[in-house]
């Protein structure tokens, strides 16, 4: 009886893990190859760091350094053919698609990877590609991503890749256990495994989201005075009146936190929204890439007792370095909106609107990406004060300020 259940979960294990393409990383060596045809190739970009890639014991490690890195926009990626091994005429029919796996571990967290699909055609890098939110670094993580209507025909050379992002300014790295690629029949195939983020996502209507929480406690930190309260920070309008600001600059930050107390045992139902009314907007229209735009983080340690009236960026750290107080990889980046009045929206992916709610994650942090100067109207001004659209699984009656 022993014996029998023995094979069965062999066989078991051997259908998990087979695949029309699959690399183990249990070879004498790892399959390198610089062109990524018959191995792997691994490169990076947008930044001064140095890449490597290598095999460890029965896995691979992709390693960053980017402890000399200035602005936090390179990427890393390992890449490689596998259409050799694939039957590229299903791909023409309408039901199949490409379907990648991989089980992954990383050196800090919480952080994002992805996954992506490409071809010697392909133009928009965008496309068919999904990030995958890891949120800790004590244990293996099975990701997979399935592609909808994937342009490839026989004869094409299809490329899988694994990338980091953005992680920060030190030395970090993913091991993955495997990869395995095939072409699959959507309409037999499981669910995808982790949370498949869509990269740069779009933008949902307010109108699509239940509840409108308004910020709890918002306010500017400067880095080079670092002991002083800038909760008063503002300008005058036009009539003379104060307007309180949240201004983002090289050295100022905005801070932003919510009272989740009533949604604490809820599930985030889908990515969420944080609302920011421009004030004012400088910044050159002279640099395109990744310039000029502010970086939304999340605020992962420090003070949770703080309020603006009395938080310093020295009371906010607590004496903790900022790269432990915030997440050194950003949620996201985008560009704001220019016109005095216009409303910016910011998507907050599922995973971190789940640690939001939990208090995982203890608020936002908005930073400057490249020179900018970025003014939103404070709390103050009940009208154009921040807020985050969001919805959840279950319904219930709440008192979430609207």
């Amino acid at each position: 009886m022993k014996k029998r259940m023995f094979v069965i979960i062999l066989f078991l294990t051997f259908i998990n893990i087979s695949a029309q393409f699959i690399d183990e990383f249990d070879k004498d060596r790892l399959q390198y190859d610089p062109k990524g045809l018959n191995g792997w190739t691994y490169f990076a970009g947008d930044g001064n760091v140095k890449i490597d890639f290598k095999q460890v014991d029965d896995y691979a490690s992709l390693i960053v350094d980017a402890k000399h890195d200035k602005r936090g926009i390179w990427w890393a990626l390992i890449k490689r053919a596998v259409s050799k091994y694939l039957d590229l005429s299903l791909l023409e029919k309408e039901d199949y698609e490409l379907r990648v796996e991989a089980k992954v571990r990383v050196s800090s967290a919480p952080k994002r990877i992805n996954m992506h699909f490409n071809t010697q055609r392909t133009t928009d890098f965008h496309t068919h590609l999904m990030e995958y939110d890891i949120s800790d670094t004590s244990g293996w993580h099975t990701i997979s991503m399935t592609t909808k209507n994937f342009d490839a025909h026989p004869g094409d050379t299809i490329y899988v890749q694994i990338a980091m992002m953005d992680w920060g300014f030190d030395k970090y790295w993913v091991d993955i256990d495997y990869i395995k690629v095939d072409v699959v029949k959507v309409s037999e195939t499981e669910k995808d495994l982790g949370e498949p983020i869509p990269y740069h996502p779009p933008i949902p209507d307010t109108s699509e989201f239940e509840f409108h929480l308004i910020v709890d406690e918002d306010a500017s930190v400067d880095l080079s005075y670092s002991n002083y309260n800038f909760n008063n920070w503002g300008t005058e309008d036009e009539e003379g009146n104060f307007v309180n600001l949240l201004t983002v600059s090289g050295t100022q930050y905005v801070i932003l936190k919510w009272n989740f107390e009533e949604f604490r045992s809820k599930i985030a139902a889908g990515p969420a929204l944080l609302e920011l009314t421009t004030y004012s907007l400088q910044n050159s229209p002279d640099y395109k890439k990744d310039f000029g735009m502010v970086r939304i983080s999340e605020i992962l340690d420090g003070n949770l007792e703080w309020v603006d009236e009395n938080v310093t960026l020295d009371l906010l750290l607590e004496g903790k370095s900022i790269d432990r107080v915030i997440n050194t990889q950003m949620i996201i980046d985008y560009e704001v909106k220019m016109r005095k009045g216009a409303k910016n929206y910011f998507v907050i992916s599922r995973p971190v609107m789940q640690r939001l709610i939990e208090g995982k994650t203890k608020g936002i942090i908005i930073k400057p990406l490249g020179a900018v100067i970025a003014s939103f109207f404070a709390s103050e001004n009940s009208k154009f004060a921040p807020r985050l659209h969001f919805n959840i699984h279950e319904k219930f009656h709440h008192d979430a300020k609207k």
